[in-house]
C-alpha cells in the first residue's frame, strides 16, 4: 500500500469513526442510552451520567459538535479542498489527536488496556463497594472502547504522518 493509499485510509477512516462517535454522543444528548452505561467512569460520575445530569447532557452536545469538526478535519487531509488549509497546523492537529487517542487506549488516563488488564487480573484491586461494576466496565473498555480509540488514533496518526512528510511543493493530495 502506497503512502497516498495509507493517507486515504487514515483520513477517511478517521472521518468514519468520528461520525460513529458523534452519532453516539448526539443520541446520548437527545436522551438515548447509546452505550452510556458502558462508559468507564467512577461510580458517582456514572450515576450522574445515567441520571442525565445537565453537565453530561451539555458535554454530549459539545462532543457531538467536536465530532462534526473532526469529520471535516479528517476529510481535509484527503480531499482536494483541504489544500486551502495550512498543512502544518493540520498535520500537528491530526498527529496530536492520534497520539492522545492512542495514549488513552493504552491507559495513560487510568483506564485503557493496561489499567483494564491490571484490574481484571486482580493485580490492581477493585474498590470493595463497586468491585463488580468496575470489573464489568473494565471488560467493556478492554473489548470496545480501548480498541476503538486505538484504531481511531492510528487512523488520525496515519493521516497526520502523511501530511507532515509531504514535500512543501506537493500540492496534490492524491
Amino acid at each position: 500500500m502506497s503512502g497516498a493509499d495509507r493517507a486515504r485510509v487514515g483520513g477517511y477512516g478517521a472521518a468514519v469513526l468520528a461520525t460513529l462517535y458523534g452519532s453516539m454522543k448526539l443520541a446520548q444528548a437527545l436522551g438515548a442510552n447509546a452505550l452510556a452505561d458502558k462508559d468507564p467512569l467512577p461510580p458517582e460520575l456514572r450515576a450522574r451520567l445515567l441520571a442525565r445530569d445537565p453537565f453530561f447532557v451539555a458535554s454530549h452536545w459539545v462532543l457531538a459538535g467536536a465530532a462534526v469538526v473532526g469529520v471535516i478535519v479528517a476529510l481535509a487531509t484527503v480531499r482536494p479542498w483541504g489544500t486551502a488549509l495550512p498543512r502544518r497546523p493540520l498535520a500537528v492537529a491530526t498527529l496530536l489527536l492520534g497520539t492522545l487517542m492512542i495514549a488513552r487506549s493504552l491507559g495513560a488516563v487510568g483506564f485503557g488496556f493496561v489499567g483494564d488488564l491490571l484490574l481484571l487480573t486482580g493485580i490492581r484491586p477493585a474498590s470493595g463497594e463497586h468491585a463488580e461494576l468496575e470489573r464489568e466496565l473494565a471488560t467493556w473498555d478492554l473489548l470496545l472502547w480501548s480498541p476503538f480509540f486505538l484504531l481511531w488514533g492510528a487512523l488520525w496518526a496515519t493521516a497526520g504522518w502523511r501530511l507532515a512528510r509531504r514535500p512543501r511543493t506537493d500540492r496534490v493530495w492524491s
